[in-house]
């Protein structure tokens, strides 16, 4: 199956565009913002990115014989579209191209009458997302995000991908400035809205875990009546979004109360074990991936797909089929002996907590190495937000602590305030660190690997990985 095609008079009705030239005959098969991979039966629409403004690809993409192009107001008079004209290529100008393609994503998405599971949250929301498509997609033909098109350019692209046959769709809504998950709620129009959890996130543009909250909280304000909240019982800053809310609002989560909960959790190397439980009935569940927080995932995903009709047997089938996103928590045993706890997709504090805990869990007794990378984003609370996680690191009682990146002392700094000797923290540069891991790590040990995705922290990870392979 292919994505539904286009008219130029739906474009024109979506986007509410000028039609500044063509036949208003032409039909496209697809929506493409990228010139290398255009087709010749797509529209380009010339999105200004961080980097690259498609309107300097323009020329290019007619001369390679497409037949639409969508452009900014502005650049008509920088554009030879009049040329274009003469061709037959059919060109719309409209006041701003994001946002023109965020109208053709919303426009897709109606007309193509699916249901729509949107996710967000400070941590997990990826993991999630894709179990939540795991579960739905055991009984319904399932369309689900891909990568990191999570933002107000790579949702439309996601949306861009519906078939006529899909049923639902599993986005993941991400954002770093307040009024981005209300522009994607509205383009993307969840029929089932869940947040994983509020923490200390962007804040450098948020300010404060309230501001998190509220941004976050963008998404249960987009939603509409028949539409269903799934939010996190065990954290205050969601229950207090799902007061007073028109809609139904289902409560997942550890704690007494919760629609949808788990007990009996038993976490081992091979993953993670416990009882799911519905307000009608309980399921056991293997989940292939360790970890405390990866069963609040899991109950997010079982929540979405209870609330989508899908049956418990279903649910516990899409959860233990679930392959866990390269960088989350993977468990790597080397021929050497050595774990590698894998966790390198991303962090911010919260996430640092939740993998330390992982690792405190998982050692048995066993020697426990923590590497650390800057996280992100964090502002005017970042050194704090650093040496916090150092403490938690002390506290959790590893055995040695690895820091680099411009916050490397505050990370060792709150380390030797709860007790750590400064024979058992090291900071330096990469290299440094992959030659110091390589004399201090042995058979048994258990090695951490984390930081913010600009840091790169996988090149560590694959470095000691082929030491402790070879």
């Amino acid at each position: 199956m292919s994505p539904i095609g286009w008219t130029e008079s739906q474009i024109l009705t979506a986007v509410d565009g000028r039609r500044i030239s063509g036949t208003g005959t032409c039909l496209f098969s697809g929506i493409s913002i990228d010139s290398r991979t255009v087709r010749s039966g797509d529209l380009f629409v010339a999105v200004r990115g961080e980097r690259h403004d498609g309107h300097r690809f323009c020329a290019e993409v007619a001369e390679m014989g497409i037949l639409g192009i969508m452009i900014a107001e502005r650049e008509t008079e920088n554009l030879p579209w009049r040329r274009w004209a003469e061709k037959g290529v059919f060109c719309v100008a409209v006041p701003d191209t994001t946002t023109a393609l965020g109208a053709l994503a919303a426009f897709n998405r109606i007309r193509a009458g699916i249901k729509v599971v949107a996710v967000t949250g400070s941590n997990g929301k990826t993991t999630t997302r894709s179990m939540t498509a795991a579960v739905i997609g055991r009984r319904y033909r399932t369309l689900a995000t891909a990568g990191n098109f999570n933002n107000e350019i790579g949702l439309p692209l996601t949306l861009f991908n519906i078939e006529a046959t899909h049923e639902w769709a599993v986005l993941e809504l991400g954002m770093n400035h307040v009024g981005e998950i209300r522009r994607l709620a509205g383009i993307c129009r969840p029929d089932i809205g869940i947040i994983t959890n509020i923490g200390p996130a962007h804040l450098k543009d948020l300010g404060s875990v309230d501001g998190v909250a509220a941004a976050k909280g963008e998404l249960l304000d987009e939603m509409k009546a028949g539409a269903t909240a799934i939010l996190n019982a065990d954290d205050p800053f969601c229950r207090r979004l799902g007061k007073n809310r028109s809609f139904p609002v289902v409560h997942f989560g550890l704690t007494h109360g919760a629609d949808i909960t788990a007990s009996g959790m038993k976490i081992s190397p091979k993953g993670v074990t416990f009882t799911l439980r519905f307000p009608e009935r309980e399921v056991p569940v293997h989940l292939g991936i360790p970890g405390r927080f990866m069963v609040m995932n899991a109950l997010a995903a079982a929540a979405a797909g209870w609330v989508a009709g899908v049956s418990p047997e279903e649910i516990v089938r899409g959860l233990e089929r679930f392959q866990p996103v390269a960088g989350r928590l993977g468990v790597i045993q080397t021929r050497k002996g050595v774990f590698l706890i894998d966790d390198t997709y991303n962090a911010n504090p919260h996430s640092m907590r939740a993998a330390v805990d992982a690792l405190a869990i998982l050692r048995s007794g066993r020697r426990a190495i923590v590497v650390l990378g800057d996280m992100f984003e964090l502002g005017a609370a970042a050194e704090a937000l650093h040496r916090s996680v150092g403490e938690w690191v002390a506290e959790s009682g590893v055995t040695r602590f690895y820091a680099i990146g411009n916050f490397a002392s505050a990370y060792l700094d709150g380390a030797l305030k709860k007790g750590m000797t400064a024979k058992d923290t090291f900071s330096g540069s990469k290299s440094q660190v992959v030659e110091d891991l390589k004399r201090s790590v042995g058979p048994g040990d258990w090695v951490l690997v984390k930081g913010s995705r600009g840091m790169a922290m996988e090149t560590i990870l694959n470095d000691i990985r082929t030491w402790a392979d070879a």
